[in-house]
C-alpha cells in the first residue's frame, strides 16, 4: 500500500486525536482526518482505507458508523469510537472497539492490526462458504462457544486488580485467579482460557515471565494477553507490545473500560477459534486433500479465482506463495524408504497450523504446497512463507531404523496480484519465481 493512508479519523478538532494520529503515522499506520461525515464518506470511496476512528464529540457521531460502513462497500470496515464514557455500552453492536481516551500509539496500532485481520478473516470465510457450496459441500460457520468467557487473572492481590476481577464477573465472565506464575501456568495447562490479564505490581518480572512462557508454547501462543499497569512510566509501552501483549491498560484506566477491552479480546479469540474449527471440520467434507487436510489443487484453483476477484473489488493486495520441497541428500534417502511420504501428513498439518485463519493453504502436488494470503503485499508474503518453511525445517522426521532423522527444506516463490491479472496468472508467476529462486 506504500504511503497511502490506512486509517480514517473523523474529528472536528485535533484535541483528542492529534497526538494519536502523529504516533500512528510514525508506526506505519498513516492517518487522514476528515472534519465532516461527507468528507469521510468521500475518502472511503476514493482511498484504500482499512479502519476508521471516530471522535465521540463529533456532531454526526451517531450516524457515522453505518454511513462509513456503507461507503466502504465490499470491505468489512472496523470502526473504533474514541472518547465514550461508557465503553461497554456500544461495543460489538455498533463499534468494533470503544475507548474512553486516546491510547498509546503502539497499543492503537496493535489493536488496529487485530481488528483489520479479524475483518479480513470474516470476509475470507464468506468466500470459502461460496467455494465449498460450488463443490457440493457445506461450510458451517458454527457459533463461538456460548458459555461465559474464561479469563485468567495472574498477580498478587491488589484493590484495583480485585475491582477488575469483580467487574469482569459482573459482565458475565468466569474469572480464575492465580497469585504466582507457577499457579498461572498450572491453570493454563489444565484448562482453556480466552484471555489472560497480568498485574504489573509490585514489579513487572512475574508478568513478563508468564508472557514469555506463553509465547514459547504453541498451544498458548494465541491466547490474548493484557497487562494492567500499577503506575505511569514504569516501562516502555512499545516494548510491552513487542513482547506479545495484546492490551496494556494504564494505571488510570477505569476498571469498566479495562474489563471491556479484555472481554473484546476474549470474544475475538473465540470467534477465531470457531472459524478455525469450522475450517478443520471441512476435512470431512470429501473435497479436501485426504492426507494433509489442505485444499486440493482443483479446490484451490476455484477458490483462488474468487479470492482474486474479491481482492480487486475490495482494493486489497493479494499474494500467492508456492512452496516446493527442496532436493537434498537426506531427502533422497528418505524417499527411498517412503519415509518422506509418511511425513507429509504431519508437514501438511504444520502448514495448516502456521498460517493465519484468513490464509488458504493447499497441496498442489505430492511435494508442492501453495498459500493464498489476502490483504498481504508480496514482501510480507515472502516473510510469512519463509517463516513457515523455517519452522518446518527445524523439525526432525523419522527415517527408519538405524537411520538419522531427516529434515525438510523448502524453496519458496511469491507473486502479488497485479491490476487486471487473473488468478491463474498470479499462480504461474509465483511458480516461475520459485524456479528463479532455485536456479
Amino acid at each position: 500500500m506504500g504511503s497511502d493512508p490506512r486509517v480514517l479519523v473523523v474529528a472536528e478538532t485535533d484535541g483528542r486525536v492529534g497526538a494519536l494520529c502523529r504516533g500512528l503515522d510514525s508506526l506505519g499506520w498513516r492517518t487522514m482526518t476528515a472534519r465532516t461525515g461527507a468528507a469521510a464518506v468521500a475518502a472511503l470511496t476514493d482511498l484504500k482505507l482499512e479502519a476508521a476512528i471516530i471522535d465521540a464529540d463529533h456532531a454526526e457521531f451517531t450516524a457515522l458508523p453505518d454511513a462509513l460502513r456503507r461507503a466502504a462497500g465490499a470491505r468489512r470496515l472496523p470502526v473504533i469510537a474514541l472518547g465514550m464514557t461508557e465503553p461497554q455500552a456500544a461495543e460489538g453492536a455498533i463499534f468494533d472497539l470503544v475507548m474512553a481516551q486516546a491510547p498509546h500509539p503502539a497499543q492503537a496500532a496493535l489493536r488496529l492490526e487485530q481488528l483489520v485481520r479479524a475483518a479480513i478473516a470474516e470476509e475470507e470465510f464468506r468466500l470459502r462458504q461460496a467455494t465449498f457450496a460450488l463443490h457440493g459441500a457445506t461450510l458451517d460457520p458454527g457459533t463461538p462457544d456460548p458459555s461465559p468467557v474464561r479469563v485468567l487473572i495472574a498477580g498478587a492481590p491488589d484493590h484495583r486488580f480485585i475491582a477488575l476481577s469483580n467487574t469482569l464477573i459482573a459482565d458475565g465472565a468466569e474469572v480464575v485467579a492465580a497469585p504466582t506464575p507457577y499457579t498461572a501456568f498450572d491453570y493454563l495447562h489444565e484448562s482453556a482460557f480466552d484471555a489472560a490479564v497480568l498485574w504489573g505490581a509490585p514489579d513487572h518480572a512475574p508478568a513478563l515471565s508468564i508472557a514469555s512462557g506463553m509465547k514459547r508454547n504453541t498451544r498458548l501462543y494465541h491466547i490474548p494477553l493484557a497487562l494492567y499497569l500499577r503506575s505511569e512510566g514504569e516501562i516502555n509501552l512499545s516494548e510491552l507490545f513487542n513482547r506479545g501483549f495484546s492490551e496494556v491498560a494504564a494505571a488510570d484506566t477505569p476498571e469498566p473500560e479495562a474489563a471491556a477491552r479484555v472481554l473484546a479480546l476474549a470474544r475475538t479469540h473465540r470467534r477465531h477459534l470457531a472459524i478455525r474449527k469450522a475450517l478443520e471440520g471441512a476435512r470431512g467434507a470429501g473435497i479436501m486433500d485426504p492426507s494433509t487436510g489442505l485444499f486440493t489443487r482443483n479446490l484451490f484453483a476455484s477458490h483462488l479465482g474468487r479470492v482474486a476477484e474479491a481482492a480487486t473489488a475490495r482494493r486489497r493486495p493479494l499474494s500467492v506463495c508456492v512452496m516446493r520441497v527442496a532436493e537434498t541428500e537426506g531427502l533422497t534417502l528418505a524417499r527411498q524408504g517412503g519415509w518422506l511420504d509418511r511425513a507429509m501428513p504431519q508437514i501438511g498439518a504444520m502448514v495448516s497450523r502456521l498460517v493465519r485463519v484468513e490464509d488458504t493453504a493447499a497441496r498442489l502436488a505430492p511435494e508442492v504446497f501453495a498459500l493464498a494470503l489476502p490483504a498481504t503485499p508480496g514482501p510480507a508474503a515472502r516473510l510469512a512463507a519463509e517463516r513457515i518453511a523455517a519452522v518446518i525445517g527445524c523439525t526432525a522426521f523419522d527415517a527408519g531404523p538405524d537411520r538419522s532423522p531427516f529434515v525438510v527444506e523448502f524453496r519458496v516463490g511469491v507473486a502479488e496480484l497485479m491490476p487486471g491479472e487473473s488468478a491463474a496468472a498470479v499462480l504461474e508467476r509465483a511458480s516461475a519465481n520459485l524456479q528463479a529462486q532455485a536456479a
